[in-house]
């Protein structure tokens, strides 16, 4: 590496004080200094770091009157300047923020707000709705009280600090339970995957929501505790025409593009000037993709790897070092990753990939899941799931070892998808899997067996599951059988419906 790493010492080492609050962090920049960029509304809104830390106050002062140290408090926000405000705030006061999305609905709501334990939500009218009677719904902008100044709590590295829920691959989804130590853990690689964040005239922004680890925490936080402003804009749905109008107008330079989003740009054949840095993560884009980014950007894409578990842990820098197509980058400085065999020795083949105990921006745990968390760890690594292998100092990703789905950049999980389509009366049983697809990585497919007699269609339980869980996930395909593949004790082998659906498109462009 040519420059030094924010949040680790030149001996690799984490800097990470005794006493930490992420709101402190991410509030520290000069209080004139552009923070965030707004461009939620009409025209562009440039919120200071002294503007931004007066709503945080607001909403930390209103919140003290409920609310307690370690308690969850939800955020069902998109991307906008109270949003920030409503995560800073809830860590300020040594709380802990559970993010939602807003295109969850209602069973996949409930299912995050009750296991959190969430009483309160801090959101907005659209956002009151979708909760119903699961919480108390507060809107960010308007339960603001006035007062002097509230003093930061007096936490520590691994005091609780937010509880971000998986895509739910085995099971309903877990809360990842991260400490104040993680945003220190994800700014080096932050940094290296923007050519070291930082330099002047930088300017971060991403299509992804900040309900996710990708946009909060890739994005959103270390922007603002790196002092480089953070564009806020709101696409219902992103298209290049719309990306490049949010680059335009916000001055953005540097840009987490999700995969998919990068395929829509080059299906519509979209090249953009003056970008000074372009991340990816989600899965390896391969040499095609980064030959086509050489061209439309004039840089090279940076691609980086993690999980909600533990984040941004190895990462290209096209600044420092020449990417290797299919690789996941290098490991980030003060992350030690490892491949391991089937006895848990560092092995030079194919095999697990894992993290060593110590990463700043591993969990502290699964929330209220000791077995589960337990398991996620052997001896002093924590497994990802992925398999992979080393390539020199470089990581190929080989494949993932659970069921998740990946499309249109979200990760999503089978088996809601599968208890959802089993609440509907005329549906015998379901499996639900990733079929391969050239835009979207893969689409959800269900395969169902109705009830003797059931009459049910596909629409009719596409309609049901986009009702009651995220629009973005239900099946887009569904196909009825007599039968599914199943093991001795009664699960469904999804590995068979997987190569059922990947022979499906054998053959297709």
């Amino acid at each position: 590496m040519s420059q030094s790493l924010p949040g680790v010492l030149d001996d690799g080492a984490w800097d990470i004080p005794a006493r930490l609050n992420m709101a402190a962090q991410c509030l520290a920049g000069p209080s004139s200094q552009t923070a965030i960029i707004d461009l939620t509304g009409e025209g562009r809104r440039d919120v200071s770091f002294a503007a931004l830390a007066a709503m945080t106050d607001g909403l930390a002062r209103a919140l003290l009157a409920k609310v307690q140290a370690g308690d969850r408090v939800g955020v069902l926000l998109s991307q906008s300047p109270w949003c920030a405000a409503a995560h800073l705030a809830i860590w300020k006061i040594g709380a802990i923020s559970v993010p939602l999305f807003k295109l969850f609905k209602r069973d996949a709501l409930s299912s995050r707000v009750t296991d959190a334990g969430c009483e309160v939500v801090l959101t907005d009218v659209e956002g009151t709705a979708l909760l119903g009677d699961l919480a108390e719904a507060w809107i960010a902008d308007q339960v603001g009280v006035g007062g002097s100044d509230v003093p930061f709590a007096d936490t520590g590295p691994d005091d609780p600090a937010v509880l971000i829920y998986t895509s739910g691959t085995t099971g309903s989804p877990k809360g990842a339970l991260h400490g104040h130590r993680m945003l220190t853990g994800h700014l080096p690689g932050v940094a290296m995957s923007h050519d070291f964040l930082g330099q002047p005239e930088d300017c971060l922004w991403t299509p992804a929501d900040w309900a996710w680890i990708g946009g909060l925490f890739d994005v959103a936080m270390p922007g603002l505790a790196l002092g480089v402003p953070v564009v806020a804009a709101r696409m219902a749905k992103f298209t290049p025409e719309g990306c490049c109008d949010v680059i335009k107008r916000g001055g953005v330079r540097n840009v987490f593009f999700p995969p998919t989003a990068l395929r829509m740009l080059k299906a519509a054949d979209v090249s953009v000037a003056g970008l000074r840095s372009v991340a990816s993560g989600g899965e390896p884009l391969g040499a095609e993709m980064l030959a086509w980014g050489r061209r439309a950007f004039g840089l090279e894409i940076n691609e980086f790897y993690g999980q909600t578990e533990c984040n941004m842990i190895a990462s290209s820098c096209g600044a420092a070092f020449k990417a290797m197509p299919g690789a996941i980058g290098k490991a980030v400085t003060g992350h030690q990753l490892a491949v391991l065999d089937a006895q848990g020795q560092e092995s030079d083949g194919e095999g697990d990939i894992a993290v060593r105990r110590g990463s700043a921006s591993m969990m502290l745990e699964y929330w209220q899941r000791p077995d589960e968390t337990a398991q996620k760890y052997r001896g002093n690594w924590m497994l990802t799931g992925d398999r992979g292998i080393w390539e020199g100092d470089f990581l190929r990703f080989v494949g993932r070892e659970d069921d998740v789905i990946t499309s249109a950049g979200y990760r999503i999980g089978p088996a809601e998808i599968e208890d959802c389509l089993l609440t509907h009366p005329q549906v015998a049983t379901c499996g639900v899997v990733g079929k391969p697809d050239a835009l979207r990585t893969e689409v959800v497919k269900a395969y169902v067996v109705r009830k003797v007699g059931a009459e049910v269609t596909a629409e009719m339980l596409q309609a049901w599951v986009k009702e009651r869980l995220a629009s973005y996930s239900y099946p887009r395909e569904i196909e009825f059988l007599d039968a599914l593949p199943m093991t001795v004790t009664g699960k469904v082998i999804r590995r068979e419906l997987k190569a059922r659906a990947a022979r499906e498109v054998e053959g297709q462009t």
